[in-house]
């Protein structure tokens, strides 16, 4: 992608953006905190309060960058055609290891990270697909989806249902609320997905009338 760029003499010259920037490199951070997420999870004891703690901690690193790299490459005109297509392989690529993980410990039913991941998958990869041709807008309700989502993941996670002593039943509830989060996100990731494709038959339409 090219960023418009003022030259000395006042008139705006056309510079192309590095894919060597601070964004795409925070991107390319999480795609690599995605096996280290899945090793701390899985290549231990899945009740261990300490490999659960520290698989969140990766988990929240993740999200967090996911968020920062965003507003830096808009604030500074660092968006690149690399990290378009980086950023939701990156964002899916962990968020799918965490439904896969969780259920192989048993937190989340396998249908559901089937479903979840089947809808996820399908829409990024028609969005990279007719990106150029067709270019649809991200719809609050998949703000919403991704948000229950990070809550959802990172509370399931932690070792609620792993911690006794006094805190038993915080941990319990806890473990219940997330429960409570993963729900309403597969409701809500569902319901953007339907107004994904909805929209882009949409525009599809549109364009051929056009």
């Amino acid at each position: 992608m090219t960023d418009g760029v003022a030259g000395a003499d006042g008139s705006a010259s056309a510079r192309p953006v590095s894919n060597w920037n601070l964004p795409n490199a925070l991107t390319m951070l999480r795609i690599v905190l995605v096996p280290v997420y899945g090793w701390f999870l899985l290549g231990h004891d899945h009740d261990s309060i300490l490999w659960r703690t520290l698989a969140w901690g990766v988990f929240a690193v993740a999200m967090i960058t996911d968020k920062v790299d965003g507003d830096i490459a808009r604030s500074r005109g660092l968006v690149t055609d690399f990290g378009k297509i980086a950023d939701p392989i990156a964002d899916k690529a962990m968020t799918g290891m965490a439904f896969v993980a969780l259920s192989v410990t048993g937190d989340i039913w396998w249908a559901v990270t089937i479903v979840v991941l089947l809808r996820e998958w399908s829409v990024t990869l028609l969005r990279l697909s007719v990106a150029k041709d067709v270019v649809i807008a991200a719809a609050r309700s998949g703000k919403i989806k991704t948000m229950l989502q990070v809550f959802a993941l990172g509370g399931l996670t932690l070792p609620g249902r792993q911690v006794d002593g006094w805190l038993d039943v915080p941990g319990d509830v806890f473990y219940y609320l997330s429960q409570a989060f993963l729900a309403a996100a597969v409701a809500m990731t569902l319901w953007s997905g339907y107004e994904f494709f909805r929209d882009y038959a949409r525009q599809r339409r549109q364009t051929s009338v056009g």
